[in-house]
């Protein structure tokens, strides 16, 4: 199954990944409108730095980082005793883990609060609470500074970000790590269905689900540390509900550990 055939479909199995998940997206999202010139692309960057601000404020989340950043060093060093292990690489992934490890022991504080010493950033941060509160009539600093040369909203935007930057490389580290450590099976769906146990006694992170660009359905994942089940989908026509494929589908499992 060709990988740039196919569309992935991931669920966590606990709530720590499932944050890191979340964060892992709105930091990819950032960066793209980071990088955009336009006044949309300014207020869509901030509005991801804005998300990825609360769910900051509603996690202890650099403890978290360092625990699991700890639990893959160990992990890493047990697999470097075994035979025919790439010790180039395993010493490469080591010392990321280890420097990451050491930055963020190093930040004192909460993430990201500094960035709240910028009076524009927290006043967008207090409009933004409202629809469409950030418009020229309601802060005319930002709409001054939307309009600015791409240098300075770029410049803010970076040192805004910045107190992230670790966290972000950290988090990267952690879910390249579990998705790359486990090898995919081939499975199929009867009439659409896939149910299988988990064994409790490993450490299973992730789920993820490789389905061919080609079947015209997705898939739908629930579960828990126990038992998951997988529904393949079929969209919807004329606004109905999606219903259950009634095919057989072929797909790749790939149950990450660690």
């Amino acid at each position: 199954m060709s990988v740039n055939n196919t569309i992935t479909y991931e669920f966590p199995l606990n709530e720590r990944i499932r944050v890191f998940i979340r964060l892992e997206q709105l930091f990819q999202q950032f960066s793209h409108f980071l990088t955009g010139e336009t006044i949309a692309d300014k207020r869509a960057a901030i509005s991801a730095l804005l998300d990825i601000m609360t769910i900051f404020r509603r996690n202890d989340l650099k403890s978290e980082i360092l625990k699991e950043l700890d639990r893959h060093t160990n992990v890493l060093n047990k697999i470097a005793k075994n035979q025919g292990v790439d010790t180039h690489k395993l010493e490469e992934l080591l010392s990321q883990l280890t420097q990451t490890s050491k930055k963020l022991y190093a930040a004192s504080g909460k993430i990201g609060s500094q960035v709240m010493e910028s009076d524009l950033f927290q006043s967008i941060a207090q409009r933004s609470s409202i629809p469409g509160g950030t418009c020229s009539f309601d802060l005319p600093e930002f709409h001054y500074w939307l309009e600015q040369d791409e240098a300075i909203r770029l410049k803010d935007l970076e040192h805004w970000s910045s107190p992230f930057n670790d966290i972000r490389i950290a988090i990267d580290l952690i879910l390249n790590f579990i998705r790359n450590c486990s090898s995919p099976t081939q499975e199929l769906a009867e009439a659409g269905f896939f149910q299988f146990l988990l064994d409790t006694n490993l450490p299973h992170q992730l789920l993820r689900v490789d389905l061919d660009k080609s079947i015209a359905c997705f898939a739908e994942i629930s579960g828990g540390k126990h038992r998951c089940t997988i529904r393949f989908m079929v969209p919807p026509l004329d606004n109905k509900r999606p219903t259950q494929s009634p095919d057989d589908i072929p797909f790749s499992l790939t149950c990450c550990l660690f």
